[in-house]
Formats: structure tokens, C-alpha cells, sequence
């Protein structure tokens, strides 16, 4: 399903790897005409990123196919004064403008806030950065680790005995893509009762804090230090990861009425009265004698089995994973997560993650490939009112 939410919306992003283009996709499945803004001769370093060595050779690479599939690509040098030229002209037709660069370069080369505003009043600019486009750290260079360690998620990531730890995605980058398409959506709701557009100044790092929110009111609110605790809950007991006898499976008895349930379904209903386990703060203290109780039982059978014999006892559990075989989960197959559309190349297709939420009942993938580098680039001059010759003369120069 392609869905128009945001049809007729017009977005130019500038943006390279992972956040300001995890942003671009997620418009783009929304409905938005996403034109990729790209260096002629190399374009997003993504192409050249991901475990294919051979499709990142050729400008493939998969880290850009992941998430670049339905947007359009134009090649630009914004250094040259017809490249310039062109960008006026882009900003003039456009609704957004999304770029991750470092705080400065996009003034530096002649369009500030100030200009971009004046060439178009309705203009939604979204500027992502590591830092956010004032402060102290705001010309630092960051990609998602350094943001993930400076925010505090690797501290409160793995045991007391591996933390800090990295999680095992750049969430940080992933976060600030889903704030970024978010406010964009939002000053386009502004705009469209206004007239007004809006400058959106993205911080990774103060996404990645806010997105740690019940972590950060433990320590602001609570007085509490916050601690890697591994795969167990700082809020409850029994809630965290437990062995089988064959895989790992997830419970999270949060409330005492699945406390209850979980011991009855495991034939273990004398736990729900021992003192050591009676309320929830009393199994949040003794949360280790509890899940080497717990575990005795569950050792019988393995994670498979305890998930089919637990799936209808009122208490969240499931096994943990691998990423093969969530993909693999009817559910997720059901619902159509996944996308198939042909390679650039066209001599095969690939499968890309559409967006996580339906809209009108139908799963939203992207509406095209993902695009060659520079593809698009006449197909857009000519929309933009640029003739064949002229259009001949930008590629000569080198502008485009």
C-alpha cells in the first residue's frame, strides 16, 4: 500500500548514512515526493556501506538500499555557482528541506536559515545533528556510538560486569530519523493553517536522553542511580530473561494477577505465598532466589514449548529470537513488514522493511526502487522548468 498522507509534500534530502535518511524514508512512505540531494561522482557514503562488499563497489551498498527505496535521486554541487542556481530553485519549489551536516556548512555555502526563509516563507527546515546547532559540543563530529556513550544508554546497557555496553543497532542514529520525520510531519500541520514554515533543530543527543525517559526520571525524580542490570527490570519481578532447557525465554509478570498466573500455568503455586516473593517489592529484592525457583521448572521444557503452553495464561512471554527468525514470525509475515522491490540494477529484487504502522488497515512499503546515484537528476530539471540545453550545459559545467 502506498498511502497519500503526505502526497503532494515535496522533500529535499541532503541528509548521508542513517539518520537524516532513515527520516527521508520514513516521509517517503508516508506519501512525500523525497528528492535525494547527492555529491555528483560519489553520493551518500552509505552506498558504499554494508555486508556486501560487491554491491558497495558498485554504489549499492546495503546500507543504502535499507532505507532509500521510493525517493528520487539528483546530483548537485552545491559548491559551484550553477549548482547554486539550481538549489534556489529546488528550495523554491520545496515544502522540506532535511540535512545532517555539521552545524554551519549549509550557511557557509550561502543558504542560512535567513536565506533559505526568504527564497520560501513556507519552508519546513530540518537540520539533524550529533549535538543540535548550538552549544559548546555543536561542531563535533558523532556517529551513533559516541552519542550512544555520551547519552548514558551504554551505561545502563549489559551486566555490572560488561557494561558500558553498545546495543546491538545504532539506535541512536534510528531515534533521531523517527524525531526528525516527527516534527517535520508536525510543522506541516502548522503550515498548512499558517502559511509559515518552521527551522527544526534535531539533537541526537538530546533525542537518545528523552528517549530514556523512565531511566532518567529514576535518577531526577526518584534519586535513584541508574544501573546496567542486563536483561532484568528495574521496575519488577519476575520480569526478565530465564533459561529453558533449550533457548532463552522472555516473562514479564509485571503485575501481581500474571505473578499469580505464571505460577499456577508452572505448576509452582507455592511461590505465590512464600514471603520472599508475596508483593512486588518483596520479589524485586529477592528477584535472584526468585528466578533460581522459577528456572527449575522452566528447565523441563525448552523456550518453544513454554511459549505455546503460556501464550493463552494472561502473562507476556515469548523466546528470544534471532533477527532471521523474528523476520520468520507469522505475525510479522501477516502483516506485511517486509517489501519486495526490484534492485537498481534490475537483474533481481530485494526485500526492504516498510513502515511499522498501517494506515486505513493496508502495510506501507515504499512506492519504488531504491534509485542509481544521479538517476532522477534531468527528470527533476526538467520539472523545475530547466530546457534540454540547458539542462546539457549544468552536466558539462560539472554542477549536476
Amino acid at each position: 500500500m502506498h498511502p497519500d498522507l503526505l502526497a503532494g509534500v515535496r522533500v529535499l534530502d541532503l541528509t548521508n548514512v542513517l539518520a537524516g535518511p532513515f527520516a527521508g524514508y520514513q516521509l517517503a512512505l508516508m506519501g512525500a515526493d523525497v528528492i535525494k540531494v547527492e555529491v555528483p561522482g560519489s553520493g551518500d557514503l552509505a552506498r558504499n556501506l554494508g555486508a556486501d562488499p560487491m554491491l558497495s563497489e558498485a554504489g549499492l551498498g546495503v546500507s543504502f538500499l535499507a532505507q532509500n527505496a521510493g525517493k528520487r535521486s539528483l546530483t548537485l554541487d552545491l559548491k559551484s555557482p550553477a549548482g547554486k542556481e539550481v538549489f534556489e530553485r529546488l528550495v523554491r519549489e520545496a515544502d522540506v528541506l532535511l540535512e545532517n551536516f555539521r552545524p554551519g556548512v549549509l550557511e557557509r555555502l550561502g543558504f542560512s536559515w535567513e536565506v533559505l526563509r526568504g527564497l520560501n516563507p513556507g519552508l519546513v527546515y530540518c537540520a539533524v545533528s550529533g549535538f543540535g546547532q548550538t552549544g559548546p559540543m555543536r561542531g563535533r563530529p558523532a556517529y551513533d556510538q559516541i552519542i550512544q556513550g555520551l547519552s548514558g544508554i551504554m551505561s545502563v546497557t549489559g551486566t555490572a560486569e560488561t557494561a558500558p555496553t553498545r546495543t546491538g543497532f545504532p539506535i541512536a542514529d534510528t531515534l533521531g530519523g523517527y524525531a526528525a520525520a516527527f516534527a517535520v510531519s508536525a510543522a506541516l500541520v502548522k503550515r498548512s493553517r499558517s502559511g509559515v514554515g518552521s527551522f527544526l533543530d534535531v539533537s541526537m543527543l538530546e533525542t537518545a536522553i528523552a528517549a530514556m525517559g523512565w531511566v532518567v526520571s529514576d535518577l531526577v525524580i526518584g534519586g535513584r542511580e541508574p544501573v546496567a542490570m542486563g536483561n532484568e527490570n528495574a521496575t519488577s519481578a519476575p520480569s526478565g530473561t530465564f533459561e529453558t532447557a533449550s533457548g532463552a525465554l522472555n516473562i514479564a509478570a509485571n503485575k501481581q494477577e500474571q505473578y499469580v498466573a505464571l505460577c499456577g500455568a508452572l505448576g509452582r503455586p507455592e511461590l505465590i505465598d512464600d514471603p520472599r516473593f508475596v508483593t512486588r517489592e518483596a520479589r524485586k529484592v529477592h528477584r535472584a532466589e526468585l528466578k533460581l525457583e522459577l528456572e527449575k521448572t522452566l528447565r523441563e521444557r525448552s523456550a518453544a514449548e513454554w511459549d505455546e503452553l503460556l501464550a493463552d495464561s494472561g502473562v507476556p512471554v515469548a523466546p528470544v529470537l534471532t533477527v532471521q527468525q523474528a523476520l520468520s514470525l507469522d505475525q510479522v509475515t501477516e502483516r506485511g513488514l517486509l517489501h519486495e522491490v526490484p534492485m537498481p540494477t534490475g537483474d533481481r529484487s530485494l526485500r526492504v522493511l516498510g513502515s511499522s504502522v498501517r494506515v486505513d488497515g493496508g502495510a506501507v512499503g515504499p512506492r519504488a526502487r531504491p534509485p542509481g546515484l544521479g538517476e532522477h537528476t534531468d527528470e527533476v530539471l526538467a520539472e523545475l522548468g530547466y530546457s534540454v540545453d540547458e539542462i546539457t550545459a549544468l552536466h558539462d559545467q560539472g554542477a549536476v
